[in-house]
């Protein structure tokens, strides 16, 4: 939430998996906004909080019944086990998109993958 870079120092930043698992979403797109040089993009990819009830059911039994499971017998389940209730505390993409805005961006667009299941947030400066 503190990058140690200068202002406008990339032409493009990435995030993978990482926008769910911080403190503060807000500091956080501020400081990838930044960052980034004027003119530039920032691609978040990460799960999804689906706005679709079904989906989301889907995603909840694909997490509940295989995920956490395969994990567990693994000895890894502690790693796992924290994804529902992060995904449940995500914005959603709509919601990114306005605290992109609010970071900052002067356009920020979410994409939903895998049938809603995942998703991107491209947020330009």
């Amino acid at each position: 939430m503190k990058l140690p870079f200068e202002d406008d120092s990339f032409d493009a930043v990435t995030l993978g998996y990482g926008l769910r698992n911080v403190k503060d979403v807000p500091t956080t797109l501020r400081e990838l906004c930044r960052v980034l040089k004027p003119g530039c993009t920032a691609a978040v990819l990460d799960f999804n909080r689906p706005e679709d009830a079904n989906i989301g059911a889907v995603q909840d039994f694909f997490l509940d019944n295989l995920v956490v499971p395969l994990a567990r017998a693994n000895g890894v389940a502690e790693e796992y086990e924290y994804l529902k209730p992060s995904i449940a505390r995500f914005p959603t993409g709509p919601e990114q998109e306005e605290l992109a805005l609010e970071a900052g961006f002067t356009e920020g667009v979410h994409y939903e993958l895998t049938g809603g299941l995942m998703g991107c947030l491209v947020a330009t400066v």
